[in-house]
């Protein structure tokens, strides 16, 4: 049911007003004595998922035993991250999820139902797994915590992709992937109802129900100011939940450009982004925003290698962010990406399918990495110069005579043209 739903596009909900509505549904459910929070990583800081959990850490107090942040297959968080994103939460508190050993299926989605989900593009069984803190914990809540905004794998994150992708196993992980790639991305984003969402509700609606799962979502957006604020939040254990933070994210979150955008320019925010994995964000977002023969330049500063996974990262440098027929090629003809179908959907994901062309300019990568990936080189140190991030504002401004979108964070939101929307 849903507990508690509030929110609009004009909202602004202070600190203050989430302590209230959040402490008011524990109230509801009464008395815990074993409870499990599941947020984000830091990837997600501007979730607002660390205030969560620490209100949710003052209010159960010596009952709130484990912290899992949800990884999927990112980096461990290292101290410093929790202690910004989770300040006051003690250390001894945080458990971290190995996406490869900590797993256990309770479920498994039949054929049948995914070919019928993604009509026929794929037809192997889905395995729904967890982290066994989570199926075996003996928890008497697990909480949910996070953000709806739209993503490029599942459509609309979080809801129930925060347990089965971010606390998921190999499998499942790597297969949800594939199916949201070779779906395809520009069918997927933004759209709350897809095939992948489908899969992953029947895993909940078949495999969960005696999980005692609370989801505690909330929609995040710029104000007038260009400050992050709590636009909604969202209460309750079933999808109803979901599906109003989504319809919200979608006022707050998606941008419809007048005309299709030449040059894009996505500037990467140092302690966020280090990855491309991470931080190829800025082509998921922008894509259906770019104009055929457009370019799209990312300023990172501290990218430093592709995968967050090892083994991923040396799949991204092996075989390069290509045209879909060619990644598919790849998967047919070599084991080590059939084995590791995430890293397949991601270069997928990572590709503009030779539409526009990406001019990466990272901190910490050499032009000979970036190039062995299939994007064009940029000096960061003169394209920051020739796109000063500090002076600009987002979207679109006149810069040397030049039209230019800028996008202070791609994280955040999701860009169109209506000719790409389907």
């Amino acid at each position: 049911m849903l507990y508690f739903c509030t929110g609009s596009a004009t909202t602004e909900l202070s600190d203050a007003e989430i302590r209230s509505a959040l402490f008011e549904i524990y109230d509801l459910l009464g008395p815990r004595k074993r409870v499990i929070a599941v947020p984000p990583d830091f990837t997600r800081f501007n979730s607002r998922a660390g205030l969560l959990t620490c209100l949710s850490h003052e209010y159960y107090g010596d009952s709130l035993v484990d912290v899992l942040p949800a990884l999927g297959t990112h980096f461990e968080m290292p101290a410093w991250q929790k202690e910004k994103m989770f300040p006051g939460v003690p250390d001894e508190l945080f458990r971290y999820h190995n996406w490869r050993t900590d797993v256990e299926t309770i479920g498994t989605v039949p054929a049948e139902y995914v070919t019928e989900a993604t009509d026929g593009i794929y037809s192997e069984p889905w395995p729904c797994q967890l982290n066994q803190l989570i199926s075996q914990g003996n928890h008497d809540l697990i909480l949910s915590l996070g953000q709806v905004v739209p993503h490029e794998v599942i459509g609309m994150a979080n809801y129930n992709k925060n347990l089965f992708v971010g606390t998921g196993g190999m499998r499942g992980i790597n297969e949800s992937h594939y199916i949201g790639a070779v779906y395809g991305i520009e069918r997927i984003l933004g759209r709350a109802d897809n095939p992948l969402r489908k899969i992953l509700n029947y895993a909940q609606d078949h495999f969960c129900q005696h999980l005692p799962l609370l989801y505690v979502l909330t929609v995040v957006g710029y104000n007038d100011q260009r400050q992050l604020v709590v636009r909604g939040l969202y209460i309750g254990d079933d999808v109803e939940c979901f599906e109003r933070a989504s319809e919200l994210s979608l006022e707050v979150n998606f941008e419809m450009v007048a005309e299709p955008l030449k040059k894009v320019v996505v500037y990467l925010d140092p302690d966020e982004f280090h990855s491309t994995w991470l931080g190829n964000k800025a082509i998921y977002r922008t894509r259906m925003a770019i104009a055929d023969g457009g370019e799209l330049i990312v300023l990172a500063p501290s990218v430093r290698t592709f995968g967050e996974d090892p083994q991923i990262d040396l799949l991204i440098r092996k075989y390069g962010y290509r045209t879909t027929p060619e990644v598919l090629k790849f998967v047919e003809a070599n084991e080590d990406l059939r084995e590791n179908l995430s890293a397949a959907a991601h270069l997928i994901h990572g590709s503009s399918e030779g539409r526009f062309k990406v001019t990466y300019c990272p901190g910490e990568l050499s032009r000979e990495e970036i190039e062995g990936v299939g994007y064009e080189f940029g000096d960061l140190a003169e394209q920051s110069s020739r796109y000063p991030v500090s002076e600009m504002t987002d979207g679109m401004q006149t810069i040397e005579g030049e039209s230019v979108f800028y996008i202070s964070n791609p994280a955040l939101g999701l860009w169109a043209h209506q000719s790409r929307m389907g």
